[in-house]
């Protein structure tokens, strides 16, 4: 089901604000962590959004990957209102049984047979790092265990996965880093295996391997089946963990529930956040059975798990299900590509190529040009079409999953009269 058939842009519920206003506040009292681009979002309808000067954009971006259901779905806007006036937060100290309720609904529909509930995606991979060295310890019986990570990857922005992201410009100027991580090219079988036989010395020995099942950050690159299916016999023949980041590309994003589904074969350990709960914070790391080392007490969060935010990514686990969405992700992905190497084609000077899964796509810009990404995303955007950087040369497209084959085909429309702007 399309988002036009879904809804109508709901009313403008306030006087509109100067962007320049909200700019200065912005600039007087928040934190500069964001390199922010000059609009400020007002409102939303499926997978259109307005600025508070009342310009519309079609919305490619979906909060990163994050709006599942697109804006002011009716789905979403009823529960979170409902259970809202019902019972939004408790304590962990006592059973939660919309936790339940999504946990079991998680494990029905993966590889896993546990979950721990948190609220964002580097709080899922601190807490697989967390369940990794833990049992390499207690099972392993590695003194000092080391988990592979890839070059060009990301996990998130705390100290120990900005350390397990394999990108040196989000570790500058925060050592001391986290000891215990070691990187490796990424689809690169032999460099694994070389990095694993270079690194077991001593009481030193890798304990777990954390892949991206497709590289977001990294540039939107899918992994290789070959290399992934290589990596789970090693990790089979040398009892090393598979973990897999799922932040991004789980829940749908991909025209299926889960990134390894793609790749054919099962992680031990994998964690999602983004599109779970379709923009209400959630993340969750997973596991299967005999890898659950974790008792009362070591690991916790305060909101993880509460009946807000798991009533919420209950109703976009339904609906994705009900509504046959995972279909339209793959149908739409497909007309995608399908538009932007047709565009591809019409400029063979600028694009080298597209490439991506479902609905995370990516469009790289050729190296010895001087037009950065993020200057087609600024022009997309004076066209109406709001996009993301993925990197420097890379522009990604990661829309609702309810996204329409007109919307498509119109982003990719905008998308060209964006590129005819910046090249004569």
């Amino acid at each position: 089901m399309s988002s036009e058939t879904l809804l109508k842009a709901p009313p403008a519920t306030s006087i509109y604000t100067p962007t320049s206003e909200v700019r200065d506040r912005f600039d007087t009292y928040v934190m500069g962590t964001y390199g922010r681009f000059p609009i400020a979002l007002e409102r939303g309808a499926g997978c259109r959004v307005w600025d508070t000067e009342g310009k519309e954009y079609l919305d490619f971006v979906a909060g990163i990957a994050t709006c599942t259901l697109g804006h002011a779905h009716p789905a979403l806007a009823a529960t979170v209102a409902k259970q809202i006036q019902k019972l939004h937060h408790v304590s962990n100290l006592y059973y939660i049984a919309e936790q339940g309720e999504l946990a079991e609904w998680i494990v029905k529909h993966s590889c896993a047979d546990r979950v721990f509930f948190c609220n964002s995606g580097a709080e899922a991979n601190e807490a697989a790092i967390k369940l990794a060295r833990k049992y390499s310890h207690t099972v392993q019986q590695i003194e000092q265990p080391v988990i592979l990570t890839a070059k060009a990857s990301f996990h998130g922005r705390t100290l120990a996965t900005i350390t397990a992201t394999g990108q040196p410009k989000y570790q500058k100027h925060f050592d001391p880093l986290v000891p215990g991580f070691a990187y490796v090219p990424y689809n690169d079988l032999e460099a694994l295996e070389d990095a694993i036989s270079d690194l077991d010395e001593g009481n030193r020995r890798v304990s777990a391997i954390m892949l991206e099942a497709l590289q977001g950050e990294g540039g939107v690159r899918p992994g290789d089946l070959d290399y992934f299916h290589g990596v789970r016999k090693i990790c089979d023949e040398t009892e090393i963990l598979l973990i897999l980041d799922e932040v991004q590309v789980g829940m749908g994003r991909t025209g299926k529930w889960w990134g390894y589904e793609n790749l054919g074969i099962e992680p031990d350990i994998f964690t999602s956040a983004k599109g779970l709960a379709g923009g209400i914070p959630i993340g969750a790391m997973m596991c299967k059975k005999a890898y659950d080392v974790f008792e009362a007490g070591n690991h916790a969060s305060t909101f993880g798990g509460n009946p807000f935010a798991c009533a919420a990514a209950l109703t976009v686990a339904k609906t994705l299900e009900e509504e046959g969405i995972l279909d339209n992700a793959r149908s739409r992905g497909e007309q995608l590509r399908a538009n932007l190497n047709a565009i591809a084609q019409q400029h063979p000077s600028l694009i080298s190529e597209v490439r991506g899964w479902g609905l995370i796509n990516g469009l790289e810009l050729k190296e010895d040009i001087e037009l950065t990404a993020v200057e087609l995303v600024k022009a997309a955007m004076n066209k109406g079409l709001l996009l993301v950087p993925a990197g420097n040369k890379v522009v990604r497209f990661v829309p609702p999953l309810i996204v329409s084959a007109a919307e498509v085909d119109e982003a990719t429309e905008k998308l060209e009269a964006a590129i005819s702007s910046l090249v004569p």
